[in-house]
């Protein structure tokens, strides 16, 4: 069933493969408006590719390459956008957005722990860009169905500490009897606008759907994140292989190719705004995730922390029963065969002259 999709924020590292996922589907109208504040233009994209066959009133169309699908591109700010679709401010200029069967709501700012822990009020402008989200959706939009792109982040970090973590729970986030405190500006605007999406189907009717993705990585993501960045050293035979923090933290890694096919799965099977964990399962420290690594490229050097950089949790990883009890995701990439791909990559950045930190 073809179906026309807004992905807004669709120009980053999630974006772009949840986009090659609808492409692939064939037949679908993908629409994707972003400012290109942190993600790649759709001419620099390599999952999928793109060719660029025209542009008409501020909307660029790309075909797909080897697929049945065409992308509509506005470079705009979200906000401005949904204000001016709401009358709050002056037209763009753009002709009016059409209805959507779908809606992947992306668009955030978010960098990686440093930008999170160093400039904690850029991330703060997400309140500004969900509040504006759902309520263009309520008034304006109307669309079908919408995923609310959430984080772990909105999880407790009382329940992350060392030695007394478990694997979080979307019950440990009750908006009737306990929220906690979430990982600092970035997990309360998640938080919030987790919140605005039960008002948005509670109040209005809208069929909204929530994922918690965990870690989340993949071959091309921007080496500003922990995984690909340890790849980087590791391809290159650092010695040592250098960590940020003790390398004690743990996370929940899952491959971005899983992530976006859970986020199909909650859009088109989840109504009521409830929350589904995206991850594996398991905790896994930095420091073995670097040994992994290590160890698949073959060769001995030890693995080391960094003291004076941003960790934040301590240990933080998932249960996952409910999405694959409910929707029937399971993960389908293993770790050691995202490393791999991760390696792979990792060398070929190196050809081009990327160096590791």
């Amino acid at each position: 069933m073809a179906r026309r999709v807004l992905v807004t924020g669709g120009c980053g590292f999630v974006g772009r493969h949840l986009v090659a996922k609808l492409a692939a589907e064939g037949g679908n109208e993908v629409w994707i408006i972003d400012d290109l504040s942190t993600g790649k233009a759709p001419a620099d994209w390599e999952v999928p590719q793109l060719r660029h066959v025209g542009e008409d009133g501020g909307v660029a169309f790309h075909e797909v390459v080897g697929h049945d699908a065409v992308v509509r591109f506005i470079r705009a700010d979200f906000v401005a956008v949904a204000q001016a679709e709401l009358g709050m401010t002056p037209s763009l200029g753009l002709a009016k957005l059409p209805a959507f069967d779908e809606v992947y709501h992306l668009a955030s700012v978010v960098g990686g722990r440093n930008v999170i822990d160093n400039d904690p009020l850029a991330v703060g402008i997400d309140l500004a860009i969900d509040s504006s989200f759902f309520l263009w959706s309520a008034k304006v939009a109307r669309p079908e169905r919408i995923l609310y792109a959430s984080s772990s982040a909105a999880y407790p970090i009382d329940l992350q500490e060392a030695g007394e973590s478990r694997a979080l729970r979307e019950d440990d986030i009750s908006f009737e009897k306990r929220l906690g405190l979430p990982d600092y500006t970035y997990g309360w605007s998640k938080l919030t606008g987790e919140y605005l999406g039960r008002i948005a189907h509670e109040k209005y009717g809208l069929s909204v759907g929530v994922v918690r993705p965990f870690s989340g990585y993949g071959e091309d993501q921007d080496v500003v994140y922990p995984f690909p960045a340890i790849a980087l050293r590791v391809a290159a035979r650092r010695d040592p292989v250098r960590v940020w923090g003790s390398g004690h933290q743990t996370r929940d890694f899952v491959h971005i190719d899983d992530a976006c096919a859970a986020c199909l799965l909650v859009c088109r099977g989840v109504s009521d705004a409830r929350a589904f964990n995206i991850g594996s399962g398991k905790a896994t420290s930095f420091l073995d995730l670097a040994a992994r690594m290590v160890a698949i490229e073959g060769y001995d050097a030890p693995v080391l922390g960094t003291a004076g950089k941003p960790v934040g949790v301590a240990e933080r990883y998932s249960d996952a029963a409910r999405i694959r009890d409910e929707l029937g995701w399971t993960q389908t990439i293993p770790l050691d065969e995202g490393i791999r791909r991760a390696l792979d990559y990792a060398r070929g950045r190196l050809a081009r002259g990327v160096e590791p930190e």
